[in-house]
């Protein structure tokens, strides 16, 4: 049976959410640790321990049905999915856990090296891929960023999926269904939403924020990331629970519509122009950081204004990078 002494009734999920964030403006530099006293419900069947605005820290997600449980995005290394499976197991006794993430990065999978052996890792094969490739050097690199990191990830590793897919899967966790659509090229190539359906709980990873500019990098695709909106948009979400940082309703995916479609409508004109490359990034940045002060991951757009200007050559490529 699952613990119902969370809440005694189902608050209003902003609400919630809001108070979870109270006084968080910018992100600190706390410990990359997932908070163990904290975590609210936003719908019937799903939870969220927020990242409280701490970097390397991700919104997990757990989806709680009558047979099987669902965790997104487990935090970075052992220590903190072994956060997170406490409340799996407090939440859901009992019931089979399946582990998914909306991207590769290094904290949104390998805090699946807590979960037991039964735990069932679900994945795209083009997230997978990209794991395969880059995890690794992840793993190496975040280690190198503090003493904790590095203890977090002491025993990090690549590990391989137990359910693959191709663009779009459904799970069914008993009274729940969650369905999983990858949207990429946009923070990486195999970005991933999540739509608790009964709930209308979107978790959209990187690919929609809450006052924040949105990570692009080499890989991305302005017109990927312009379809991604339009699915995300069609479910009809009731909350969004972005990657990082607070989380909001469905007004956010016009919200950030409108950062990219600014960025693409204005490289446009500044190339007929006969504005340089460089020249028009430098002029993009400017504005958008004049329009938004204060908004994190400002290292995003220059990838964004160069994967607009190639898109509207009719090549690929957006260049550039932007930390997870």
């Amino acid at each position: 049976m699952r613990d119902r002494t969370l809440a005694t009734a189902l608050l209003p999920a902003l609400a919630v959410l809001a108070a979870s964030h109270a006084g968080a403006q910018q992100r600190t530099a706390a410990d990359p640790l997932v908070p163990a006293d904290t975590i609210v419900q936003v719908g019937a069947h799903t939870w969220v321990i927020p990242d409280r605005d701490v970097g390397l820290v991700p919104n997990v997600g757990i989806v709680v049905g009558t047979s099987a449980t669902l965790v997104i995005d487990p935090g970075l290394g052992r220590r903190n999915g072994e956060t997170v499976l406490r409340q799996v197991r407090r939440l859901s006794p009992g019931n089979a856990i399946y582990v998914a993430s909306t991207h590769f990065h290094t904290e949104h999978t390998t805090g699946f090296l807590a979960f037991p052996e039964e735990a069932r890792y679900v994945g795209s094969t083009i997230q997978l891929e990209e794991f395969r490739q880059g995890g690794a050097q992840q793993i190496r690199s975040f280690s190198g960023r503090s003493p904790l990191t590095a203890e977090l990830l002491r025993d990090a590793t690549v590990f391989e999926a137990d359910i693959t897919f191709d663009r779009e899967h459904r799970l069914d966790l008993g009274a729940v269904r969650v369905r999983l659509v990858v949207v990429g090229p946009t923070h990486t190539r195999g970005d991933t939403g999540f739509l608790i359906e009964e709930d209308g709980v979107l978790f959209t990873g990187d690919v929609v924020m809450n006052q924040s500019f949105l990570a692009a990098r080499a890989e991305s695709s302005m017109r990927a990331w312009l379809r991604a909106f339009d699915i995300f948009e069609a479910m009809r979400p009731r909350v969004i629970v972005p990657a990082h940082g607070k989380i909001g309703d469905g007004s956010l995916i016009a919200a950030n519509r409108a950062v990219m479609t600014t960025i693409d409508t204005r490289v446009r004109a500044l190339k007929a122009g006969g504005m340089s490359l460089e020249d028009i990034v430098r002029t993009v940045q400017t504005e958008l950081q004049a329009r938004h002060p204060g908004w994190p991951r400002a290292n995003g757009i220059p990838a964004a204004v160069r994967t607009a200007y190639a898109e509207s050559s009719g090549t690929t490529g957006g260049g550039g990078d932007a930390g997870p």
